[in-house]
């Protein structure tokens, strides 16, 4: 089934052309990857479906209806968060307040503190190690478990489609792995529709069901992640002689 629809968005930044005429879909329970080089427009698309960077024309579609003009929070509401580049955790808060403060839209439905306990615990029971730092501020956290912490505030809000832009960013390859191994896992166990941004091609490839190729804005190309992972084209164009290696492992 078609969760999310994007047809024919333009987004500007100013008098920056970012997004140019971008179509895509996200089908419910799938996990799908966006490739292109720096300033393609990946983080741009993410930004546009959480209403940070409304676009100027184009419609987007969730469950048939469109949210093309909704405030962040009622895209939050609606069960679509994103976990940004760089984590962007509050450093000066404790673990456990910035798991919180991603779930204050449950502060205003009927869960309560009940339904933020259970999603408190929901967030531990994937990591761990965050129940075992609940109590550390967050600025003294490794990168990993600010990555770690990033995803978990995003899941306090019980989306049904998580927006994740570079989870393995600056992150040691064990940890890499444990992240990779949760996107999986939130699919897999509890339905979670992905769309992923992330630098290693190949990895999120791997993990992909589909992906779609970003060039300067537009979305050049489409398909199985499958057919895309071993596709000469993409290896030339979009990874380059510097990230050679990435395609190797």
């Amino acid at each position: 089934m078609e969760l999310l629809k994007i047809k024919n968005i333009n987004t500007y930044y100013g008098q920056v052309h970012a997004l140019k005429n971008v179509s895509l879909h996200l089908n419910d329970g799938e996990i799908v990857t966006l490739i292109g080089a720096n300033g393609a427009g990946k983080t741009t698309i993410l930004n546009t479906l959480s209403a940070i960077t409304p676009p100027r024309s184009g419609e987007i579609l969730y469950n048939g209806n469109s949210i093309t003009n909704l405030a962040p929070d009622r895209v939050v509401g609606l069960g679509i968060s994103q976990v940004p580049e760089g984590r962007q955790v509050f450093k000066p808060l404790t673990v456990e307040e910035n798991l919180e403060l991603g779930a204050y839209l449950l502060y205003r439905k009927k869960e309560g503190r009940g339904g933020i306990k259970t999603a408190l615990e929901e967030v531990y029971s994937l990591f761990p190690r965050l129940k075992e730092r609940r109590k550390q501020m967050a600025g003294t956290l490794s990168g990993g478990e600010q990555q770690m912490l990033a995803i978990g505030r995003a899941l306090m809000a019980k989306p049904r489609i998580l927006l994740l832009d570079e989870p393995s960013m600056g992150l040691a390859p064990l940890v890499v792995l444990e992240i990779f191994s949760v996107i999986e896992n939130l699919r897999r166990d509890k339905g979670t529709t992905i769309l992923l941004v992330e630098q290693n091609a190949k990895a999120a490839l791997k993990m992909a069901d589909r992906g779609y190729v970003l060039e300067t804005g537009r979305v050049i190309l489409e398909g199985m992640a499958s057919d895309l992972l071993f596709n000469k084209d993409i290896q030339r164009a979009y990874l380059g002689k510097e990230k050679k290696e990435i395609w190797e492992r």
